[in-house]
């Protein structure tokens, strides 16, 4: 009898479950937690590595380091031997040579995801977060590359004063990614501080950074903004009320911004994610009514993405690849905005 094929992180989580000795430890590690496989059937086509950022911190990455040993009868494998997931990232060198680009929510996510290919693609990173201690984590996982970190919030002007003047005299592109959750609320109860700070945080910072960005870009005469909107700006069940309303503004941000200043050699655009495993956190308290009638919807999303596959979708926009594209909202759903 031929011997399964060594199965590593990068294997999805589909292949884990078809798999004779990792199936078992994956559905003994869900049952621990009083869950069963039935739960990973929309990120299945995901790599098992995943399940670290999903799980916002309860799977640890030594955990699924012991899983992958224990899989493989207790010795670590080389990964070129093994299944992968079907998408692999690919880096372009050069292709950001010379260039400094500002991203922001750089520290976890699709902001880091965006900010690590720019850096491993030659350009240098002005990497914005609140976050300093995962800004730090971050700068130390990519001492080889040209990075700068600021540490502030978006929807502060100081903040955003700072981050501009860490990026210099010059400015070639901005990365608008940072973003938070709202709490599943319809209107009638949303309250005054969840629709201010998601509006604040989500639209607000996004308008502060582009502000500020543009006197440098009109001086140079080119530019690239890419503003992270989501399929809530572009369907009404995807998410709560405040950020539903925060994601249609980014929409009309990007597209005053790119009737205003195309003909200045800027181009500006968004992408829409749909499902994506980034683990974001949510607030404590979810409405119950809100999440009852967005619950079927959710059910039909065909796909979750990885943070580097939206990585992929943000630095085509940024890059000169995109030069005659501009006011583009490009849906990257897996198809969910064409159901």
């Amino acid at each position: 009898m031929t011997p399964p094929k060594p199965i590593t992180a990068r294997s999805s989580i589909a292949a884990w479950l078809e798999h004779p000795t990792g199936g078992p430890l994956i559905r003994g590690l869900l049952a621990q937690s009083g869950t069963d496989a039935s739960q990973l059937e929309v990120i299945k086509q995901l790599p098992l590595q995943q399940l670290v950022a999903l799980s916002q911190g309860k799977l640890s990455q030594a955990t699924v380091d012991e899983l992958v040993k224990q899989a493989n009868g207790g010795v670590m494998p080389d990964e070129s031997d093994a299944p992968s997931a079907g998408w692999q990232e690919r880096i372009i060198p050069g292709r950001f040579n010379g260039q400094t680009v500002i991203v922001t929510g750089a520290a976890s996510g699709i902001g880091r995801a965006t900010a690590s290919r720019i850096a491993r693609e030659g350009g240098r990173v002005v990497a914005a977060d609140i976050s300093a201690e995962r800004l730090q984590a971050f700068a130390a996982a990519h001492t080889d590359y040209q990075m700068v970190t600021v540490a502030g919030d978006i929807t502060s002007t100081e903040s955003v004063e700072q981050i501009v003047a860490a990026a210099g005299e010059r400015i070639d592109a901005l990365a608008n990614v940072a973003g938070i959750n709202d709490d599943f609320s319809p209107a009638h109860e949303t309250s005054d501080a969840m629709w201010e700070r998601v509006l604040a945080v989500n639209l607000t910072g996004s308008f502060k950074l582009l502000r500020a960005v543009l006197p440098t870009m009109l001086k140079a005469g080119r530019g690239a903004v890419v503003n992270v909107a989501s399929e809530a700006g572009l369907r009404g069940n995807a998410s709560g009320n405040a950020y539903t309303v925060s994601k249609h503004g980014v929409i009309g941000l990007t597209r005053s911004a790119a009737f205003m200043y195309g003909p200045h050699g800027i181009r500006v655009n968004a992408v829409a994610p749909g499902g994506v495993a980034t683990g974001i956190p949510m607030p404590a308290k979810i409405s119950e009514l809100g999440l009852a009638r967005l619950s079927p919807f959710h059910a039909t999303i065909p796909s979750v993405a990885t943070a580097e596959q939206l990585a992929a979708s943000i630095t085509f926009l940024l890059s000169d690849d995109a030069t005659n594209i501009n006011g583009a909202i490009l849906t990257s759903d897996g198809g969910w905005s064409v159901q």
